[in-house]
């Protein structure tokens, strides 16, 4: 699914949904009030930016990568940039051999850009960047590397890694639905 670098995000419009990463069974749901521009969103055949990024880019992004669960769906999206598709044995969170991480992604990221605009990616974005040479447009990676989602700003929900959710939010359990 390609989405142009900076453009307006469209992809999922019921709003935001952080899942804790502590146990991934409670969740904050809000619309956003900030604006969501696209990052990293590629498809085979469309052209993209490739190249060196700065220095501590990667593990940066990896970083946040590892931190956040936005908008994770029921299925998977597989990268259609690697040559060939995965053969079903191959468990789908593990790497391809050669490769860094995993090709297969199931959600998104957030990165806080300037005031009152994010950065939406998908969760292969990492993927991208590590194995493929993506390279984001510089606001992107400037965002990325100023921001720490461990960082020393209070979350009202730990487990929820993000310092832009709204006061009302309510952090909800799956079993309540």
């Amino acid at each position: 699914m390609f989405y142009a670098d900076l453009s307006p995000y469209a992809y999922w419009n019921e709003g935001e949904e952080f899942t804790d990463v502590a146990d991934g069974m409670r969740y904050v749901a809000f619309q956003p009030v900030y604006e969501r521009l696209n990052i990293g969103w590629l498809e085979a055949g469309l052209s993209w930016t490739s190249g060196q990024a700065a220095q501590d880019f990667g593990r940066r992004l990896l970083g946040v990568v590892d931190a956040q669960r936005v908008n994770v769906m029921l299925g998977l999206h597989e990268c259609d940039l690697c040559p060939t598709p995965l053969p079903d044995t191959h468990p789908w969170y593990t790497p391809r051999p050669g490769d860094l991480r995993a090709s297969v992604g199931t959600g998104e990221i957030r990165v806080p850009g300037s005031r009152g605009v994010v950065f939406a990616a998908p969760s292969l974005i990492g993927h991208y960047v590590v194995d493929h040479g993506y390279l984001p447009p510089q606001q992107f990676i400037e965002a990325v590397l100023a921001f720490d989602p461990y960082g020393a700003w209070q979350p009202k929900y730990p487990g929820i890694r993000f310092p832009w959710i709204p006061e009302d939010a309510v952090l909800r359990h799956v079993d309540d639905e």
